[in-house]
């Protein structure tokens, strides 16, 4: 028997699969954030600034902000994901914020109060990466395949 989303009845779309993977690395990176250790220079977290010297495995800048926002990206991934077209979209649009956030990495002064997230030439780089990835995702597991609406 085959679903609405073109799959077999008991079987998961690829797509959902996806978005719930991604959700999941989403909720870890925004707990392991939180960890000293993982988190080096934890002292120096802040909630929000360029101030913030707390490197997530000892490269990637992070805040409070920060580490909330991967969170709640990772809460919307796995929810989004209960759907085939919530997690196509979940991919697609998440994808298209993180290209968004990777040119205002490129953009602003990383000692300016712009960068309030606070981001770092690491973080900009894996930005482009999470953007590019998670639109490939989000358009190859759904190509040519109907996407249910529900």
């Amino acid at each position: 028997m085959v679903s609405s989303s073109g799959t077999a009845a008991g079987t998961k779309h690829p797509v959902r699969t996806a978005a719930q993977v991604v959700g999941v690395v989403f909720l870890l990176v925004g707990v392991l954030g939180f960890i000293p250790g993982i988190t080096s220079n934890y002292d120096t977290l802040t909630f929000a600034g360029h101030e913030s010297e707390a490197k997530l495995l000892g490269v990637f800048q992070v805040s409070i902000l920060h580490n909330l926002v991967h969170l709640a990206f990772g809460v919307a991934g796995l929810a989004l994901a209960r759907t085939v077209s919530g997690a196509r979209s979940y991919l697609i649009g998440g994808g298209a914020v993180y290209l968004v956030l990777w040119l205002y990495g490129l953009v602003i002064d990383h000692e300016s109060g712009a960068n309030f997230v606070p981001l770092n030439g690491a973080d900009n780089w894996l930005h482009l990466l999470l953007g590019l990835g998670m639109i490939a995702l989000g358009v190859a597991l759904t190509r040519g395949r109907a996407v249910e609406r529900s």
